[in-house]
């Protein structure tokens, strides 16, 4: 295990520590970037993928054939505010410290548009904040500010909106007027002008709400249900205790939101309410094309976090599987690199700061955890990840999941659970991509679990995340449980001691 020197030390103390890199970015065009960022969508759901066979995106599937996706792309903690605070710093949220939606941002964290704008870009945020606390006031790093508070509304409110600092009423539908704002502002930028603009989406987050022209758009149509949905039985071998009991609470199947929630038709509003997601892309397309920077303009699509739709019983996110942590990036910028390329490394929301910056040619801070991913956009030799550290913390308000660590390879993963008495696991994503079978038991894979616990924890030591982040107990607790839906899991028979070993030794 590599010790943890002064400099790795000091940065591990959170994301104002960092130090300028003296090198600069590898691109030195000063680029304009456009970063697109949904809420809450997972990385199937896109209509080129056919995760359910009616699905429309046609913007991101354009993007996909004349730009880049990201196949294998994840947050490393799949919950709103710490996977944006990751996406603004570039390190694991045990490093930037704020692991809840709830955890105040500490003194002194600086989000990389503050680098842009020192080097004279004009920056724009545009949407859904939410990290922090619930105030919607102007954040440092931006010039042209337009959010709301907490979650916002889909549909108008008054005084709904904050613009610079003033309180103005939301009039439109949220993904429209969001849109409407980030392209008025764009027309104001002269074309010499190098601007960042980030377009932060309410949408797809529950209770999903579709525009009024897509209301009804697939009610018609037929969903199919994952085959992990299953209480028992071949596609719930050695499911951890704790995830069986999830199925009947707040994000299970059987209580979800401790309610009678119909997933095939919760899921159906999500897919109408992700067209107007899809069609904002394409009016980002249309501006661009305008003013003439449609192919020398990086745009970059991403979701903030995946969220599982009856995968192993459960709803909404947070877990370590991959519907839960794995999440749709697309980027296009012809200029950069062609069309139509499938990339296979496993990139994280992580590396969004770097790869910017290396496309704008601004200097970057050293002791990043992220890389920019620009050169494997580009097909160019590069040292990529092999694997990738997840990270999720117990919060009171859901005390359904416990606080996880995992290591998610190019094959395997491995997922360890602290605090609760209960069995870790281990899937292998080639013979098993719907993690259906944990293999934490089987002796041919013992040398691979010792081999990805020991990599967890290294990673774990060099970043400085050994310590659990505590915070104060705020909000009240969904911790209901239904007296007529799924009953307790039973401990696993590995867990029992055989009758020959059982004795008093060691009471």
């Amino acid at each position: 295990m590599q010790p943890m020197n002064r400099r790795r030390m000091m940065a591990s103390m959170g994301a104002g520590s960092l130090t300028p890199s003296v090198v600069r970015g590898a691109a030195q065009k000063r680029r304009n970037v456009v970063f697109i960022l949904s809420d809450d969508h997972r990385y199937d759901a896109m209509g080129f993928l056919k995760a359910q066979p009616w699905l429309e995106t046609p913007q991101m599937d354009r993007m996909a054939r004349e730009g880049a996706h990201f196949k294998n792309a994840f947050v490393t903690t799949a919950l709103c505010s710490p996977s944006r605070a990751s996406i603004l710093t570039g390190v694991y949220a045990h490093r930037h410290r704020i692991v809840d939606n709830n955890t105040p941002i500490p003194a002194g964290t600086t989000f990389f548009p503050a680098h842009l704008q020192k080097s004279g870009y004009r920056t724009g945020f545009f949407g859904k904040w939410h990290m922090g606390a619930e105030t919607d006031e102007p954040k440092p790093g931006f010039d042209k500010w337009v959010s709301f508070r907490g979650q916002g509304t889909y549909l108008p409110s008054p005084n709904g909106l904050n613009v610079d600092g003033k309180k103005v009423p939301q009039k439109g539908y949220i993904t429209d007027e969001l849109t409407d704002y980030a392209l008025d502002w764009l027309r104001t930028l002269p074309k010499e002008q190098p601007y960042f603009m980030y377009l932060s989406h309410k949408a797809v987050h529950s209770e999903f709400e579709p525009a009024a022209r897509h209301r009804g758009r697939f009610q018609d149509a037929k969903f199919t249900y994952p085959p992990t949905m299953a209480a028992e039985g071949e596609m719930a071998q050695h499911r951890p205790m704790w995830v069986q009991n999830q199925r009947n609470s707040w994000h299970g199947v059987d209580y979800p939101y401790h309610s009678e929630l119909d997933i095939a038709g919760y899921y159906k509003r999500y897919a109408e309410t992700l067209l107007g997601v899809d069609e904002s892309i394409g009016r980002v397309f249309d501006e661009l094309k305008r003013r003439g920077e449609l192919d020398s303009t990086l745009v970059i699509y991403m979701g903030d976090n995946g969220f599982a739709f009856g995968e192993h019983g459960l709803i909404d996110k947070r877990t370590a599987y991959e519907e839960s942590m794995k999440v749709p990036l697309l980027a296009r910028c012809p200029e950069l690199f062609g069309g139509g390329r499938t990339i296979n490394e496993v990139v994280a929301g992580l590396d969004i700061m770097p790869t910017v910056m290396d496309a704008c040619g601004v200097a970057r801070p050293q002791g990043l955890d992220g890389m920019s991913w620009l050169p494997v956009a580009e097909g160019k030799p590069s040292q990529w990840r092999k694997e990738l550290l997840y990270e999720y913390y117990w919060e009171r308000n859901f005390p359904q999941t416990p606080t996880m660590h995992a290591l998610r390879g190019d094959r395997y993963k491995f997922i360890r659970y602290q605090g609760i008495w209960d069995i870790d696991e281990l899937y292998d994503l080639q013979e098993d991509p719907l993690e259906s079978r944990n293999l934490i038991f089987s002796e041919k894979h013992q040398p691979v679990i010792r081999q990805m616990r020991a990599r967890l924890f290294e990673l774990l030591e060099q970043t400085g995340g050994m310590n659990i982040p505590m915070q104060p107990d705020r909000g009240n607790q969904q911790n209901l449980r239904s007296p007529n839906r799924q009953r307790s899991a039973e401990f696993p028979a590995e867990l029992k001691l055989p009758p020959a070993r059982r004795g008093g030794a060691n009471r």
